[in-house]
């Protein structure tokens, strides 16, 4: 293992140094696509730490601990799956919304307006007082002042952010909340006997898992889930907008059913998947759940013995801690997208994307991690469990990671070998067609990883629970 993946996994909470020998690293070092940000190394650990996590698991169900294999670069393939991904042999990733991107803005500023779902576009188009055109956008953003339009776009509840440096965003108030809480949290929040695991031939057989995420981190966590035997659950509003080509890529292995927690029987049908559920993974901002009844204590009531994960954006607390964001927003306000225009200029000047989600991605295997540890702690001590993460606690862990140098960062190539790529793909016979995607990342040596169900659309079945799995 090199010396910046067993960094980045000492850097993982809860984790037993002892066992990195366990963990047969190979597929090189950053830098891996063209950024300084040591992503490779942070895929590699983040993966690592998981499949540390499902060999606990594994042992308390038979006595043995399994050989976990990662390879660094299919890792970080991984964290732009939906790139490699077809459906009946036409691309499913779909395009970013034209107006959506990093507008200069006056006194030599830009400004980031997250436009992808129609609700924050709209917000973003009143704000300005313009048609979805770009370029009216582009003239109405320079005449405002970055940070009063940030403030102004997240007024009307929409989403985006001023463009900060890293020395910017390490004096902003929010950035030294996010600096006070470790990367995540594992927290008891109700007593109760050790819960065995149930019977199965997979460490996550029996297990079941509720998914109220959207995007792509939570998603990712209930999909990572699933591909250890859980059966995954994926819980839909059928009002709320998505998108078709992040639902793909993150549906592998998972049940799916639509429902309006505006509605009295919907939430009544909620509360009886919960009884019987042993993890529920929600991304809704901080305490939106607890006025409609469904905080971590009042499902540790509802279900002693839940595993109850959540995420947000900006962390738990600070000014910032009820804002809305993405992974886009978080690399906009803390300096990654500055530092990635710095050294890799796009087609016009300005900020740039790394060219991953690897915010989003990271986010959603460290969610696992957290539930997988949690559920050994809940076989071995008893009582309920709350794993609490964020997006900007992820982004801050990455960029912890260090820099790549700058003298090593030319001439890299900026996709994989086809070659690589078909020799990480599996093909799944979905309701929508023949799906060709990336297989799971992570081998073990007893209980090789898989989707024992293909990805449907939103909504395909009745909610309610199949048989355990076995």
């Amino acid at each position: 293992m090199n010396d910046y993946t067993r960094y980045a996994l000492n850097s993982i909470p809860f984790l037993n140094p002892d066992r990195f020998s366990e963990v047969d690293l190979s597929g090189g070092v950053d830098p891996i696509l063209p950024t300084p940000f040591r992503i490779g190394s942070a895929a590699a650990a983040s993966l690592a730490a998981v499949g540390l996590a499902v060999s606990d698991l594994w042992e308390l169900r038979t006595g043995n601990r399994q050989e976990i294999k990662v390879d660094a670069r299919r890792a970080t393939a991984s964290l732009r799956s939906s790139r490699y991904m077809t459906l009946d042999g036409a691309p499913t990733a779909g395009e970013r919304n034209a107006v959506m991107g990093v507008y200069p803005a006056k006194n030599g500023r830009w400004s980031y307006l997250h436009c992808n779902f129609p609700n924050h576009r709209e917000a973003a188009l009143s704000v300005l007082g313009v048609e979805e055109e770009k370029e009216a956008v582009r003239r109405a953003v320079s005449n405002w002042d970055a940070l009063e339009l940030e403030e102004a776009i997240i007024a009307a509840r929409g989403a985006g952010g001023m463009v900060r440096t890293m020395q910017e965003w390490a004096q902003h108030p929010q950035s030294a909340a996010v600096a006070s809480l470790p990367l995540l949290e594992i927290d008891k929040i109700g007593d109760g006997p050790p819960q065995p695991l149930p019977e199965g031939s997979r460490p996550l057989s029996g297990i079941r898992v509720l998914d109220l995420t959207r995007v792509l981190a939570g998603p990712t966590c209930a999909r990572t889930l699933a591909e250890h035997g859980a059966d995954v659950m994926k819980i839909a509003g059928p009002h709320l907008p998505f998108n078709e080509g992040q639902e793909y890529d993150t549906g592998h292995g998972k049940l799916s059913t639509h429902l309006d927690l505006r509605e009295g029987q919907d939430m009544e049908t909620l509360r009886g998947l919960i009884q019987e559920a042993d993890i529920f993974s929600q991304g809704y901002r901080p305490n939106t759940l607890a006025s409609r009844g469904l905080s971590p204590e009042d499902l540790a009531k509802i279900r002693p013995g839940i595993i109850y994960v959540s995420l947000c954006a900006f962390g738990r607390v600070g000014p910032w801690a009820e804002r809305r964001g993405f992974d886009t927003v978080i690399q906009t306000v803390s300096g990654i997208t500055h530092r990635q225009g710095e050294l890799f200029p796009g087609a016009e000047p300005g900020p740039q994307f790394y060219p991953v989600s690897a915010i989003d991605y990271l986010t959603g295997y460290l969610m696992a991690y957290g539930a997988l540890t949690a559920l050994t702690r809940r076989a071995t001590e008893g009582g309920s469990w709350l794993v609490r993460l964020s997006l900007a606690q992820t982004g801050r862990w990455l960029v912890g990671q260090g820099q790549v140098a700058e003298s090593d960062l030319a001439g890299i190539p900026s996709d994989f070998s086809a070659d690589e790529v078909e020799g990480w793909t599996t093909v799944s016979e979905a309701p929508g067609g023949r799906l060709k995607h990336l297989s799971p990342v992570v081998e073990l040596s007893e209980t090789q990883p898989h989707w024992a169900r293909p990805t449907v659309p939103l909504g395909y079945h009745d909610p309610v629970w199949p048989a355990r799995s076995t």
